[in-house]
């Protein structure tokens, strides 16, 4: 415990180090930020408040927009406070902390993701059996699941990461607590511990991508064997939404983690970075809603019955 505890307090290096770059950065990612919450919050408040959105589709959505909202607050805030001057210090517990839930939020929504994909699964592919494949138990227990296998991976990665030896540079170069960044900083030998980052990230995200590769090529083959047009046209329309967020998110996913620490560029980390803990919680509720004609008519529902 002393050995890992010599080290009380990390400096986070942050995106720049151009004073003239820092108020203009922070300024950007004040309004992501904003967007984000806006947008999250406002999802989860037009799936509460209209009950035709009571449905395991919109239950799903609701709960991608609650960890994107909280998966959101976990790293913002620390990025913005480290553009203004003297807040590049972060705690060591503070750093466990944020560690900690930015894997649990991250985890949960990569399976929130693959429940999502077999629900649409259900919804092409067995539409007159939905309502009974996907019933309320169902929905919340794929979603309790999800929550459980957040918490549980990420306390295999904060006590990976924090039964290391932290005792010669306490310099991140990143702008939070990401696992990659903490770990080059370790004095400790460190081989085991990337393999064991590897292998149970690796293990969750092809899981998940194994689930929604399965479930849309069965929505592939089921829409190529439909004669009516219109129905194609709905199901693709039901489905790219959810490819669309999907495609970004594991993109940048096995971007970051899945390759040694030899090949990994901090800048370009740091740039990866941005995307998928700011700018993905951002376009999630806009690309849902954008593309979603329920979503949209219980906006303007709500809009113009306040006025």
């Amino acid at each position: 415990m002393e050995n890992r505890t010599e080290v009380v307090q990390f400096i986070l290096l942050g995106l720049t180090s151009d004073p003239g770059l820092q108020l203009p950065l922070f300024l950007i990612f004040l309004l992501i930020y904003t967007i984000t919450l806006v947008g999250n919050l406002g999802m989860i408040l037009l799936i509460v408040l209209d009950s035709r959105l009571h449905t395991p589709m919109y239950f799903f959505l609701g709960n991608l927009s609650l960890v994107d909202f909280c998966y959101s607050s976990t790293v913002t805030p620390t990025v913005m406070a480290g553009l203004l001057p003297g807040h590049k210090v972060i705690s060591y517990n503070a750093c466990v902390t944020q560690m900690y839930f930015f894997g649990v939020f991250a985890t949960v929504e990569n399976y929130l993701l693959s429940s999502m994909a077999y629900d649409r699964y259900a919804a092409v592919c067995k539409p007159l059996h939905y309502t009974t494949t996907m019933t309320t138990r169902v929905c919340v227990y794929l979603v309790i699941g999800c929550y459980v296998c957040g918490f549980l991976n990420a306390s295999i990665y904060a006590g990976n990461m924090f039964s290391l030896t932290y005792c010669k540079s306490n310099k991140v170069h990143h702008f939070f607590c990401d696992i990659p960044a903490v770990l080059a900083v370790s004095c400790s030998e460190r081989h085991v511990n990337e393999l064991i980052l590897i292998y149970v990230a690796s293990f969750n995200i092809f899981f998940a991508i194994l689930v929604i590769l399965i479930s849309y090529m069965c929505i592939l083959i089921t829409i190529l064997k439909m004669h009516s047009r219109a129905g194609y046209w709905k199901a693709l329309s039901t489905c790219a939404s959810h490819f669309s967020v999907v495609s970004v998110f594991y993109g940048t996913a096995l971007f970051m983690y899945l390759q040694p620490s030899s090949s990994h560029s901090m800048n370009t980390d740091k740039i990866a970075s941005v995307f998928y803990t700011m700018v993905i919680p951002m376009l999630n509720p806009m690309v849902y809603s954008l593309r979603n004609k329920e979503v949209k008519s219980t906006f303007t529902k709500i809009v113009v019955g306040t006025k």
